[in-house]
């Protein structure tokens, strides 16, 4: 489960910087960012 999350946010990441690149996704682009950081903090919190 934990590392479904680290691909997750990943991908989510990814998206969220591409977005930013080419400007075009302007509202969803921080949605995308927020869903991977909590992604990540659910992962660290998981694993301690």
């Amino acid at each position: 489960m934990r590392g479904l999350l680290y691909i997750i946010a990943v991908i989510l990441i990814i998206g969220w910087a591409l977005g930013v690149f080419w400007y075009s996704l302007t509202g969803l682009i921080h949605v995308l960012l927020v869903i991977a950081i909590i992604a990540l903090l659910l992962g660290v919190i998981r694993r301690a």
